[in-house]
């Protein structure tokens, strides 16, 4: 059997990226999100600085290093995407089983 022929040298044909199923994407999402509220929240309320953080308006740098920290799982995940391919998935060989009581 030959070798599948490649797209531009790195995927083979037929085969595609997890995409928004990636799991980096989900974090980035959710970090980036939680992020962005600190980011607001820090540029909005600046006098929310207390002792214990030594007078620094810690909302605000926690969520820009948030953002960066999503910026950086974004860019993970469009460098080295998770590539799926179709030839190593299971293949059905019939109408699946849905179970005892399923009607049809």
């Amino acid at each position: 059997m030959s070798e599948p022929t490649t797209r531009g040298g790195t995927q083979p044909v037929g085969a595609h990226s997890a995409g928004a199923f990636d799991v980096r994407n989900v974090i980035a999402a959710l970090i980036g999100f939680y992020g962005l509220v600190l980011v607001v929240y820090g540029i909005v309320d600046p006098d929310q600085k207390s002792e214990g953080t030594g007078d620094v308006n810690a909302n605000l740098w926690s969520g820009i290093v948030m953002v960066l920290v999503a910026a950086g799982f974004a860019l993970w995940s469009r460098l080295r995407p998770i590539v799926v391919d179709p030839t190593e998935l299971p293949a059905e060989d019939g109408p699946a089983d849905d179970g005892p009581g399923a009607r049809h």
